[in-house]
């Protein structure tokens, strides 16, 4: 399970470090793809071949699901891990998700979400302290 929030910066190559404790479950391989809120999503195989098939099981006659398929699979890229356990952002998802030369990497329990920092900033000051309380009471808890 992906837990915390880090802060890496994006080298001229594209290139953004992976949390030394994400590692391990990226080392199989991984997919980047755009992602919700215009942030970058970063999945280990086995969470990206669980949603690669939910979303190709939808039907073919409804509009909304194919340009739903369109849009999560062109914007997605098989990569790998370095020898420093940093992998390339395709410079498409850097436009996406308004990367430039740093980036909140947040885990996200089955995936890693890459937030470009103020909208991070943004975000994270979107969830108060009385919608937090209700979304955990949601919970049962």
């Amino acid at each position: 399970m992906f837990t915390g929030e880090f802060r890496h910066t994006i080298d001229g190559k594209g290139r953004v470090a992976v949390p030394a404790r994400f590692r391990a479950e990226l080392a199989a391989g991984a997919t980047v793809c755009r992602w919700l809120e215009n942030c970058v999503a970063i999945f280990p195989n086995q969470a990206w071949h669980k949603l690669a098939d939910a979303a190709s099981a939808q039907r073919y006659a409804d509009a909304r699901a194919r340009a739903f398929s369109r849009f999560l699979f062109s914007g997605a890229f098989e990569v790998e891990l370095d020898g420093q356990g940093r992998l390339v952002l395709p410079a498409s998802l850097r436009r996406f998700g308004g990367l430039k030369s740093e980036a909140v990497v947040v885990g996200a329990a089955d995936h890693i979400e890459l937030w470009e920092p103020a909208r991070w900033d943004g975000i994270s000051a979107d969830m108060s302290s009385d919608e937090f309380a209700s979304r955990i009471a949601d919970l049962g808890v």
